[in-house]
């Protein structure tokens, strides 16, 4: 269903939640020596639960959501949740098939325990005694709620920004209880230019002349102003430059265009309106509470490193980065990637283009939607249900056909241009292969990603440093090395990756091919070589004579050589009489970093014809 077609659909009218826990006599511990005697979450679920509880997905929020995330409370209400473009019917997360639980966090405002609730001991809102919490504190009531729901197992956990922290720390801290982690928008702990904000930001309420030392609650005034200030310096984070630049500029109120003095601009006005929108619906303590927790979560500080981090992870990984967003730049969520794939984890890793900056995830939906429903375990009784044999048949191309051939069963195999997966798919079906693609492309990553293949979004000619020495038995360069721009470098960090690398591409030596460029002395059309010379994304025309020279040049050692055919007998004829550069339409070769005596050359009654 195309996500489009569903913007429209709503789940309709939901309601808020409510559930006390069952804590130890003792009360719920905190990983900061602090204790909570009683713990109120409030939630809300969309979607049915399945007879066998396998259709459990979890939303995280943001640091200043809630558990509304879709639909309306009442059907006056002027807005919908926070995501409901994402959620719903035959949306990114299809509640036709899904079972969709959020929960306000721990710390919150929004009916879950936080530091506006009431202290047993006291009787009076917790205040200024509320104790610190981690977002390890925060996914461990997250846990306890669920199981008191009665779910033990999650299809998926999903979340972006904080969302996204505890989507990490669930993955980490109960490996066995989730299937799937989606990370969108963060990082294994803020950077210090995201600190140097939060901690301006908490300053602001710190210094507000109402904030009471916390301990405001019955006073007539609120710390408002402080409040305000700090969402107006968090949401200077969250829209990039370019936006700002385009929504306001330097344009000023409609009130004040004409004043030689005191001017209003509408960034400013913006920023007001968004202080005092917070203000109405959050409390200044929660947001103290919860950017303190975010603030202290890193990764590397509490496990050693990112690799001790993952070393027990369980669940497959989807981490996507928003190209505008200089809260979580995307290259945190490539080091999260990197740090997975040399832990030996199935993780998949995109970045989006998506000019919104960090709040993008909530705004700029639909490539979102489309990838995680890709991504998702299933979205229909049918989807995925030859994922462990692999996706539905294709016609394979001969040259697929031939690298088939010369991969040895049951070996790890990396897709350098994997397109939309058909190839990955082909050597899983045939090979019973376990595999990974790299493509620059959107589209071509999502199709691969709905046929169950892990997948980078990654430029070749940028290297391939998020994967490790040695750790693919294949490297598969198909019909790609002509399109990129150093095609020698990109071969050296195949063969640095994998074993042995297969490189297909276009044989620009072809008869049909000379004989076209001197007869009409334009370049050639052909089916290998379908483009005019202007629209083509072939920069690196190569003959077969001409690889086998780079091979020499570069040591690599050419292991195995397909000549595949076009249609015309000729070019059968050109190879099986040793003229394979004139025959050849198309090549394969097996070639290895690693010193070899012999080089096999399929005979031509064992190449496939084009």
């Amino acid at each position: 269903m195309n996500i489009d077609s569903c913007k429209n659909k709503s789940i309709g009218i939901v309601q808020l939640l409510t559930i006390d826990l069952v804590l130890p006599a003792d009360g719920f511990e905190l990983e900061k020596d602090g204790l909570l005697k009683n713990i109120t979450v409030a939630y809300e679920t969309y979607g049915e639960l399945s007879s066998k509880c396998d259709n459990v997905v979890y939303i995280c929020h943001a640091l200043t959501g809630d558990a509304h995330v879709a639909g309306r409370h009442a059907a006056s209400d002027k807005k919908p949740g926070w995501w409901d473009e994402m959620v719903g019917p035959g949306k990114g997360i299809d509640t036709d098939y899904y079972f969709v639980v959020c929960a306000n966090i721990l710390g919150g405002c929004q009916g879950t325990t936080g530091p506006s609730s009431i202290n047993p001991d006291t009787g009076k809102p917790y205040g200024s005694s509320f104790p610190d919490i981690t977002i390890g504190d925060i996914v461990n009531v997250q846990k306890l709620f669920l199981e008191t729901l009665g779910i033990k197992r999650l299809s998926a956990v999903i979340g972006g920004s904080l969302g996204g922290m505890q989507a990490l720390e669930w993955s980490i801290r109960y490996p066995e209880a989730i299937d799937r982690c989606i990370c969108i928008a963060a990082g294994a702990s803020l950077s210090t230019q995201a600190l140097a904000f939060d901690m301006v930001a908490q300053d602001a309420i710190l210094s507000d002349p109402n904030w009471a030392n916390g301990d405001y609650y019955g006073n007539e005034k609120k710390p408002a102003w402080g409040l305000a200030h700090a969402r107006k310096i968090g949401h200077i984070t969250y829209l990039s430059p370019e936006i700002m630049q385009k929504k306001f500029g330097r344009e000023k109120t409609a009130s004040n265009k004409d004043k030689a003095s005191d001017y209003l601009f509408q960034v400013e006005s913006y920023l007001d309106y968004k202080g005092k929108q917070l203000v109405e619906r959050f409390d200044a303590n929660s947001y103290l509470a919860i950017t303190k927790a975010m603030d202290s979560f890193d990764l590397e500080e509490t496990h050693g490193d990112l690799a001790n981090a993952f070393a027990s992870v369980q669940s497959k990984f989807l981490l996507i980065g928003l190209s505008s967003d200089w809260l979580f730049h995307p290259e945190q969520c490539v080091d999260l990637a990197s740090a997975l794939l040399g832990a030996g984890k199935q993780v998949s890793c995109c970045t989006l283009e998506a000019p919104y900056g960090h709040d993008a995830f909530l705004i700029d939906i639909e490539n979102l939607a489309n990838t995680i429903r890709a991504f998702l375990p299933w979205v229909s009784p049918t989807k995925h249900s030859n994922e462990e044999n692999g996706a539905k048949v294709f016609a394979a191309t001969s040259e697929h056909k031939c690298i088939c051939e010369m991969v040895i069963a049951k070996t790890r195999v990396l897709d350098l241009g994997c397109g939309n997966g058909d190839l990955l798919t082909l050597l899983k079906t045939e090979k019973q292969t376990s595999g990974f693609g790299v493509d620059i492309n959107l589209h071509n990553l999502i199709q691969a990603t709905d046929k169950g293949h892990d997948v980078f979004q990654g430029d070749l000619d940028a290297g391939l440093s998020i994967i490790p020495d040695a750790s693919y038995g294949y490297a598969l360069f198909s019909s790609t090395m002509q399109q990129v721009m150093k095609p020698n470098a990109v071969l050296h960090e195949m063969l640095r990756v994998a074993k042995q690398g297969i490189v297909t591409f276009p044989n620009f030596g072809n008869w049909r091919n000379r004989l076209m460029l001197t007869l009409t002395g334009r370049m050639p059309k052909s089916k290998a070589l379908p483009y005019e010379w202007y629209e083509t994304p072939n920069i690196h025309m190569s003959t077969l004579k001409d690889f086998v020279e780079l091979c020499r040049q570069e040591d690599f050692t050419i292991l195995e050589i397909c000549c595949i055919p076009g249609e015309s007998m000729i070019d059968k004829l050109l190879i099986s009489l040793g003229f394979c550069n004139l025959g050849a339409e198309r090549i394969v070769m097996r070639i290895s970093a690693q010193p070899s005596d012999n080089t096999t050359i399929i005979p031509p009654s064992k190449c496939h014809s084009a």
